[in-house]
C-alpha cells in the first residue's frame, strides 16, 4: 500500500444519464430510466477511486460487496452525483457508504466493499477456478 485513507474520507463522482445507462434488457427498454446496473457500474468507480489513490504497483482492488437501495428515478439527461465516504478500512477492506443525488433527491444509497490484494495472489486466486 502507498497511500494512507481515513474514515470520513469522501469522494464524489459524477454522470449524465444516457440512452445507454436506461433500464434495457435484451434489446427491450422496460423504463426511460436510469437502470440500476448502470448506477452499480458509476458507484463501483467512484469508490474504486480511493483504492486508486493507495494501491501499490503490484496490488489492485477486487469488489466484494455492493448494496444498492433504489429510492427513485434518474431520467435520461440528469446529472446524478454519487458522495462515498470511507465507513472502515480494516487489514486490507475497505467499506464505503454512498448516496447518489439527482440534485436534492436521492435516487439510491448503499454501500461497497473493496479488497486490497496483491496482484499476484489474485492471480493465484482466480486460478483456481479455471477450467
Amino acid at each position: 500500500m502507498e497511500g494512507s485513507i481515513h474514515i470520513g474520507k469522501t469522494i464524489n463522482h459524477s454522470f449524465e444519464v444516457t440512452e445507454d445507462d436506461l433500464a434495457t434488457f435484451k434489446g427491450n427498454n422496460v423504463h426511460q430510466v436510469c437502470s440500476t446496473f448502470a448506477l452499480a457500474r458509476e458507484i463501483e468507480w467512484c469508490t474504486r477511486q480511493l483504492i486508486l489513490q493507495i494501491k501499490a504497483s503490484d496490488q489492485e482492488g477486487v469488489g466484494t460487496k455492493l448494496s444498492i437501495n433504489h429510492r427513485s428515478p434518474a431520467f435520461r439527461g440528469n446529472t446524478v452525483l454519487i458522495a462515498a465516504v470511507v465507513k472502515t478500512f480494516e487489514k486490507n477492506e475497505l467499506i464505503c457508504s454512498f448516496q447518489a443525488t439527482v440534485e436534492k433527491r436521492l435516487v439510491a444509497d448503499g454501500f461497497t466493499g473493496q479488497k486490497l490484494l496483491l496482484k499476484s495472489r489474485i492471480k493465484e486466486i482466480f486460478s483456481t477456478f479455471e477450467r
